[in-house]
């Protein structure tokens, strides 16, 4: 079997910078890092966010290694590198032929990642050489220059499907008996993440019902009694109940855009912290203003002019809230009431935003911590994030993997995906639940969007 020499993209470190170690396989292959690359590093390691760490990782990797021999040849030099891990060579052409434009600096330095590919084909006699790149452009330039190319594995795994509601027919003479009874006496066939159960009998009687330890947990109308905004549909109901009944440390929910997960993730959230179970909120949002803006935010309070212009959807959020909570002799349409509501709701629920790359270092206490668009965070960020809970919080994920920003991420190499797959494991140190929101309850245009962008045929 030839030897394979993968040649990577920027992209790859940034991604994750473990993968080289997971590419390298024990010394099974080999690592080639183009000059470009370097330089596209050095200029994001200043940066504070998940970019920055990673670039200063590679950086702390390269100063460990050793340094075998530099290979001086004609029109180009290879400084080889290794460890006990990873054999690593860096190429650097004397002379490139791609002239470098500021206005497509980015194609520039693809075109010049892809000619020091185009070297290693020919340096390495007799292996296979590998351009391994998660943008497709540049996976298509190297295939201009006959390279062969790959994406990351984890591109080509499969997410599985989950079923996190499940239907089970009964018959209408069982209803009544089945709550606090456990599942298994119910249906033999349930599985871990069978987290709430639409119970159905042929005569039409029905009941819903969330499942904790293999119990069942009916629910009833009256869960949501003291909620100022009430769950719309019977997913946001399950869900709801389940941040409500406090049994779960975390919850992961992929839901579509517009079905209301931010909103009850709040409004549940506040009931809780009324309860006296929790002192505040802390909301971190992952999202591509969060690569570029969040050296600059930081960990704010939630009366802070940067929470309002960088958490639009915390703000909206709350600003629906205020007007359920006025009455109308308050007048719900005059804007000043409503910002008065609002700084009330953020002072009386300590509601305080974080973002990922001011983390380290902090440990979160007697919060929920509502982690939202996680789609576009690595698994690395959500390590980062749950690793800052001590055991008095809780943790609400959610996200859409039908909406990534992230360029460095996909449905399938995301913090939210990686979180949802655990879902029919057995966790000893926490209790999950999860659910999927498909149903937009923003109203006509979220529904008219859908039926036009997402389901059409052919």
């Amino acid at each position: 079997m030839k030897e394979k020499i993968y040649i990577l993209d920027t992209n790859i470190i940034l991604q994750n910078v473990q993968n080289i170690e997971r590419i390298s396989d024990h010394k099974t292959n080999h690592i080639v890092i183009p000059e470009t690359v370097l330089l596209e590093l050095e200029d994001k390691k200043k940066l504070s966010n998940e970019l920055g760490f990673h670039s200063r990782e590679f950086a702390r990797l390269l100063a460990k290694m050793k340094i075998k021999k530099i290979d001086y040849k004609p029109g180009f030099k290879v400084v080889k590198l290794f460890d006990d891990e990873i054999n690593l060579d860096i190429i650097s052409k004397d002379k490139y032929e791609t002239e470098m434009d500021q206005i497509h600096i980015s194609e520039s330095n693809d075109k010049r990642i892809i000619e020091v590919a185009s070297i290693a084909q020919d340096y390495y006699k007799g292996a296979q050489a590998i351009f391994l790149s998660l943008d497709v452009y540049a996976r298509t330039f190297a295939l201009f220059k006959s390279i062969k190319t790959e994406t990351l594995h984890d591109d080509k795994s499969i997410v599985p499907k989950f079923q996190f509601v499940k239907n089970f027919e009964l018959d209408s003479c069982n209803f009544n008996n089945i709550d606090g009874k456990p599942i298994l006496n119910i249906d033999e066939t349930y599985e871990k993440e069978n987290f709430s159960y639409c119970f159905e009998s042929n005569d039409g009687n029905s009941e819903y019902a969330i499942i904790y330890n293999g119990i069942i947990d009916l629910l009833k109308e009256s869960d949501f009694k003291a909620l100022s905004v009430k769950p719309a549909n019977l997913r946001q109901k399950l869900f709801t109940k389940a941040i409500l009944s406090n049994m779960y440390e975390l919850l992961v929910i992929d839901a579509k855009a517009g079905s209301g997960k931010t909103l009850m993730s709040i409004a549940s959230a506040m009931r809780l912290i009324d309860l006296g179970l929790y002192d505040k909120i802390v909301y971190v949002r992952n999202s591509i203003e969060s690569l570029d803006k969040g050296a600059d935010i930081g960990y704010l309070s939630g009366n802070d002019e940067k929470f309002r212009i960088y958490n639009m959807a915390l703000q909206d959020t709350l600003e629906f809230i205020a007007k359920k909570q006025l009455k109308k002799s308050e007048n719900r349409e005059n804007q000043e009431s409503i910002n008065s509501k609002i700084e009330e709701l953020q002072s009386k629920y300590c509601i305080q935003t974080l973002w990922p790359g001011e983390a380290r270092g902090r440990t979160l206490s007697d919060c929920i911590v509502i982690m939202d668009e996680w789609q576009n965070s690595s698994e690395k960020t959500t390590q980062l994030i749950l690793s800052r809970l001590d055991e008095s919080c809780m943790a609400i994920v959610i996200g859409s993997n039908r909406q990534i920003d992230n360029l460095y991420l996909n449905k399938y190499n995301n913090g939210l995906t990686t979180l949802l797959k655990q879902t029919n494991d057995e966790h000893p140190e926490l209790n999950m639940f999860a659910i999927e929101l498909e149903k937009a309850v923003r109203g006509k245009f979220a529904q008219f969007t859908e039926r036009i962008f997402e389901n059409k045929k052919g």
